[in-house]
């Protein structure tokens, strides 16, 4: 009897101490996601007092839905345009600038900038760049014979655009991340392989991308839940134009829940968002016990 009394005071110690944390939690994450989840049963249009429940309705009809679909498909290509090359070319710049070398701080600063611009700012810049008539993009295009492109005014090209605007910003925080990992991988190793007469190549498969891979992990993770809920580059550059063709999940959660007013389709739309983000995880977490080297 004494030892329960023990291990209940000591929860309630435990309950008092975290309860000032998780209010914050539960009032602004608990309590607006169990409201969602009730708003995306209901019809409410954002400016009547009435709730009316209409079940399944809204989930039914974004399955059936032509846009919903599309935005599904532009999310997926845009994750996948915009991971790869960007955990790529990450590594490649983290290889070059991770050994200190005079100039070597400066272009790390310089390649990491982007990532502390805001995302407005940069986007409103790169809608300069790629203008059809006037823009930096079509002018170097045009000075090496090519014919001008209209960037921002049709589908395919302006989903690149966007896919482009995005890498260039993320490619200096994934950088940073490698050459923290590059720097703590022994270079006993490296001198070990070099006795062993390793190639560089091989120097590169064996060593470095198994040490970095916790490192590569973490990347992919974060970097596909950030194009998941990309919003302010589709919003400055292209609207989700044209024709739907760079619309997103997050971008129709938006003309939804603050164009039409449609809440209850927008937040069965934000919840398959927050679904589609979990099973990323999840996915990702499994094939990193089998690939992960820590």
């Amino acid at each position: 009897m004494r030892t329960f009394s023990q291990h209940f005071s000591n929860r309630l110690k435990v309950l008092f101490f975290t309860a000032p944390l998780l209010i914050p939690l539960v009032t602004f994450w608990l309590v607006p996601f169990g409201y969602s989840v009730y708003i995306s049963f209901t019809d409410w249009d954002y400016i009547s007092p009435e709730y009316n429940f209409v079940g399944l309705e809204n989930y039914q009809y974004m399955v059936e839905d032509f846009e919903f679909t599309q935005a599904l498909l532009n999310t997926f290509w845009f994750s996948l345009g915009v991971v790869i090359p960007t955990v790529v070319l990450g590594l490649m710049f983290a290889l070059l600038l991770h050994r200190n070398f005079a100039g070597s701080q400066l272009y790390r600063a310089v390649i990491f900038s982007p990532w502390i611009t805001p995302t407005v700012a940069v986007s409103i810049v790169w809608s300069w760049v790629f203008e059809s008539k006037a823009g930096l993009a079509n002018q170097l295009l045009m000075s090496m014979g090519f014919d001008k492109i209209p960037w921002l005014e049709q589908g395919d090209t302006a989903m690149v655009a966007v896919v482009i605007v995005t890498i260039w910003q993320a490619i200096g925080w994934t950088m940073l991340f490698y050459i923290s990992a590059l720097n703590k991988i022994p270079v006993s190793l490296y001198e070990a392989s070099l006795i062993d007469g390793c190639s560089r190549l091989t120097r590169f498969l064996k060593i470095t991308l198994p040490l970095v891979s916790p490192t590569t992990f973490f990347l992919v993770v974060v970097n596909t839940i950030t194009a998941v809920q990309a919003f302010d580059q589709f919003q400055i550059l292209t609207q989700g134009g044209p024709g739907g063709e760079t619309r997103t999940l997050l971008y129709l959660f938006y003309q939804q829940a603050f164009e039409r007013y449609e809440m209850g389709p927008a937040a069965a739309t934000s919840l398959v968002i927050l679904a589609i983000t979990g099973l990323l995880a999840l996915i990702n977490t499994c094939i990193g016990k089998r690939w992960v080297y820590y």
